[in-house]
């Protein structure tokens, strides 16, 4: 009781909601797959109350005729653990703003000014940089990737593991926009071909120092990036598109075969996540879900697959808008 219940239930409460985040996470994504309804529920607090009552009772009684003085003693103790547990569901205006609100091109540069791969974050994130496009995976837009897409990623992974791409955020009164710089000092020949060769497949000119980023399918100038962004719910399906099913499921109708582009092996494409599918529960897995008569998994020795399913969570975390006013809220004493 008091103070050491801390350290246990901090733990025990992070690794219970760290745990069904995870797994909703997956659920969600092999959903998707299936063509089913998508449902995010968040848990929004945990109050958790502790009672412990102690009573001893003692009496004793003495009588006038001899052997018959009485005694009593009794106690009783009472211990209560009452956890009350919180939920939000992402619904309605919230659900717009989480979900089907394309990420900000600001976001996608921080990410990669804080040192996440380059090359990773535009395939998840971006559909469009100065009109090359990404591979789409799923829905009505699947389409295979340009070849200039995976280009602009790797060199622009190598420019970033030299430190020479830089960004701020210019404002004025009405407005806000991110600017990247690639800086020229200290540069090795090599390096040098690098930004030479990813603002040729830009389009922005030799001389440009500071290089607007905006949202948009096409630049209006040589000085300009403009970046069509994804909304988090077409990065997960995206991502969802390259779950492996099952072939029975493929045959009845469950579910469509994985796409496949004649142009997936000459740029290399691999999926950023591997989640798997079996009839039996897997013993080793990061996260696992059942999900009809299969389960899904990604496995803990897949440690990219571990990686970008993590940064998946972080992308969520950041387009969360917050309940919005008059939220339907779900409230479960779990004691």
């Amino acid at each position: 009781m008091g103070p050491p219940t801390i350290a246990r239930d901090r733990l025990d409460y992070d690794h219970a909601v760290t745990t069904s985040w995870k797994r909703m996470m997956l659920l969600n994504l092999v959903k998707l797959r299936y063509g089913d309804t998508p449902m995010f529920l968040d848990v929004a607090s945990i109050i958790n109350s502790y009672a412990l009552e102690a009573q001893v009772n003692l009496g004793a009684t003495w009588a006038a005729s001899p052997g018959w003085d009485t005694g009593t003693l009794g106690g009783s103790g009472h211990y209560a653990d009452k956890p009350t547990i919180t939920y939000n569901p992402l619904l309605g205006e919230r659900f717009t703003r989480s979900l089907m609100t394309p990420i900000p091109p600001g976001v996608v540069l921080s990410l990669i000014q804080s040192g996440w791969a380059a090359d990773a974050v535009l395939q998840i994130m971006v559909s469009s940089i100065n009109g090359v496009q990404n591979r789409f995976g799923g829905g009505a837009r699947a389409r295979a990737a340009e070849p200039e897409f995976q280009k602009i990623g790797a060199t622009l992974r190598r420019i970033q593991s030299s430190g020479v791409v830089g960004m701020r955020v210019d404002k004025t009164k009405e407005h806000e926009w991110a600017v990247m710089t690639l800086h020229r000092k200290n540069v090795t020949p090599e390096l040098r071909e690098d930004i030479r060769t990813l603002r040729g497949l830009l389009g922005i000119r030799e001389d440009a120092k500071d290089i607007r980023v905006v949202y948009g399918s096409a630049p209006q100038n040589d000085e300009e990036l403009a970046m069509v962004t994804r909304s988090f719910l077409e990065i997960l399906i995206d991502t969802a598109a390259s779950i492996e099913v099952p072939d029975t499921h493929v045959g009845d109708g469950s579910v469509t075969r994985t796409a496949v582009f004649d142009t997936d092996a000459a740029v290399g494409y691999q999926p950023m996540i591997r989640i798997r599918s079996g009839r039996d529960k897997p013993d080793n897995a990061f996260v696992s879900i059942p999900y009809g008569d299969h389960w899904y998994w990604i496995e803990n020795r897949d440690y990219r697959s571990k990686q970008v399913f993590t940064f998946l969570m972080i992308i969520f975390s950041l387009t969360d808008a917050g309940p919005a006013k008059g939220q339907p809220i779900v409230t479960i004493p779990a004691g």
